[in-house]
């Protein structure tokens, strides 16, 4: 056994072999030295090894089981078979060889941060706590929020290289069965050589190729314990600090965990100010476009004339002048995510100010043109979710070049393209748009305008609770 692990890991040197003589029969260990910890081998193996030499126990049992029974290690295992045992190794496990025999101690090391703030979902009010690397972490957060025997968690390794340890999180009492069996059933038909992050999943998941996001990412904690209490399935996977909410629905976008922690007139006028974000960032420059090219009547004579004056000097038609626009935009914005921090903000400073001044002094770009790009990628940067962000540029460019052809009309066919498109998604089987369409009473309450808070504590969303719709009276 110990000549084939040697030759299967071609004698790595982070592969660590000790042998140990008891009652002249041989001990060998095995361990990864950057997988382990050398503290917890020493104090837990070694050092009960050694005491057992130094007292000369006198072991009327075979030596193996007298050591899986001894060794104060808090997760021994016994080694079914080899792959069994190279899993147990990459996974941090010491393996334990007598004869033909072995076992495996956990000795992991901790090769993850702690658990830190939200960085892509700042919180005002609410929990600041987010996902980690660490699965056992992650997990942990959840069931420090639920504390139920109902939060059921099912578990298994995706990928032929990675081995990833993924776990399918929802609370029996509460979620459909159809939905936890479909998405046990396509996690286990993925066949690929690793999976690094849980959004590799998504790709295995989703439905439909639209470009609206139908499975959620979130970082926190919180939101996904929310979920769960809703009836909806969560994923989380190791080396991933996020986590993958399904079944997920267009209006999930405009809610936020903080939502929940204010009162309801507040955050009923947030909510109304997202949708009117949404609609300026796609909207808008299609409109600036329509009536400066095709519309001019739309608008007062004083400010189509100031309008124009403006324009008399850029040598671009407006469509083109606001591709130009968006596309610099996208390229700051892009630096600047990529960029370290302390240079973020000088690319920034410098893209939006010289730059934009330098562009308007040399009559290339058109001072409203700048203001009118500014606010609809200002108006899209609301929403954290960034499949959404690129949701809403394609069609912001797809509206632009609408009312180019078409003028106003443009724009009203772009809106009934993007119903259309909204209304023909499904995520699991469930209708994007709920609660509009179909109509479902009951979540008005807590769609765009918020009634009361005891509303979200004690209705369930039908499309997702199949049982238990009333919070507070559910059953096992």
């Amino acid at each position: 056994m110990i000549e084939e692990i040697k030759r299967k890991t071609n004698q790595a040197d982070d592969i660590i072999f000790k042998e140990i003589q008891i009652q002249n029969q041989k001990i060998t260990l095995v361990y990864s030295e950057v997988l382990t910890s050398g503290s917890e081998i020493s104090e837990l193996i070694l050092k009960n090894i050694a005491k057992m030499i130094d007292e000369k126990i006198n072991i009327e049992e075979d030596l193996y089981s007298f050591l899986y029974n001894s060794i104060p290690t808090h997760n021994v295992v016994k080694i079914q078979d080899e792959k069994d045992l190279f899993s147990k190794l990459w996974n941090g496990y010491t393996i334990c060889i007598i004869g033909n025999q072995s076992f495996g101690m956990e000795t992991k090391a901790t090769l993850d941060r702690g658990i830190s703030d939200s960085e892509s979902e700042v919180s005002v009010r609410g929990p600041k706590d987010s996902f980690t690397e660490n699965l056992n972490k992650n997990l942990g957060l959840v069931r420090k929020r639920l504390k139920t025997e109902n939060l059921w968690v099912e578990s298994m390794n995706i990928g032929k290289q990675s081995n990833t340890k993924v776990e399918v999180l929802y609370m029996v009492n509460i979620a459909e069965e159809r939905l936890v069996k479909e998405v046990t059933k396509k996690l286990k038909k993925i066949n690929i050589d690793g999976i690094l992050d849980v959004s590799y999943l998504k790709e295995y998941l989703q439905e439909t190729s639209s470009i609206f996001p139908t499975i959620a990412t979130t970082e926190k904690p919180d939101l996904a314990t929310m979920a769960l209490l809703e009836g909806k399935v969560v994923i989380l996977s190791e080396n991933s600090p996020y986590a993958l909410l399904l079944p997920c629905f267009f209006i999930d976008f405009f809610h936020t965990p903080d939502d929940y922690y204010q009162k309801p007139v507040n955050i009923s006028f947030v909510r109304i100010v997202r949708l009117l974000a949404f609609l300026i960032s796609i909207l808008v420059p299609a409109y600036y476009i329509a009536i400066t090219t095709h519309n001019h009547d739309s608008i007062t004579t004083d400010l189509l004339v100031r309008f124009l004056a403006q324009r008399l000097t850029v040598p671009f038609p407006a469509l083109v002048e606001a591709l130009l626009m968006t596309i610099s935009f996208e390229i700051l914005r892009e630096s600047d995510m990529r960029m370290a921090s302390t240079m973020g903000t000088a690319v920034s400073i410098l893209g939006g100010l010289v730059l934009g001044d330098a562009a308007v002094s040399a009559g290339i770009i058109s001072p409203i043109m700048i203001i009118v790009i500014a606010i609809s990628a200002i108006s899209g940067l609301v929403f954290p979710s960034i499949e959404l962000t690129s949701a809403i540029r394609y069609f912001r460019i797809f509206f632009m070049i609408l009312a180019s052809l078409f003028g106003i009309y443009g724009i009203f066919l772009g809106i009934l393209i993007l119903i259309i498109q909204l209304a023909s998604i499904r995520s699991f089987h469930k209708p994007y748009l709920a609660p509009f369409s179909p109509l479902i009473v009951s979540e008005q309450k807590d769609a765009f305008l918020r009634t009361n808070n005891v509303t979200k504590t004690k209705y369930r969303n039908p499309l997702l609770a199949k049982k238990n719709l009333v919070r507070g009276r559910a059953k096992s």
